[in-house]
């Protein structure tokens, strides 16, 4: 995970996990739009997720 994708996921969480698949885009673009951090949230969990 690198500093750029967590500044990315902090500023806009969908941008950040484009490369991990629609379901995990979607996810997070849903959690975005519930509130800011929930998707900061789930965006970083997704990036360290090291399985994918």
């Amino acid at each position: 995970m690198s500093i750029w994708r967590v500044l990315l996921a902090i500023f806009f969480p969908p941008l950040s996990v484009l490369d991990k698949g629609c379901g995990s885009i979607f996810i997070v673009f849903l959690l975005w739009l519930c509130g800011w951090v929930p998707g900061v949230i789930a965006a970083l969990v997704i990036l360290n997720n090291p399985e994918r």
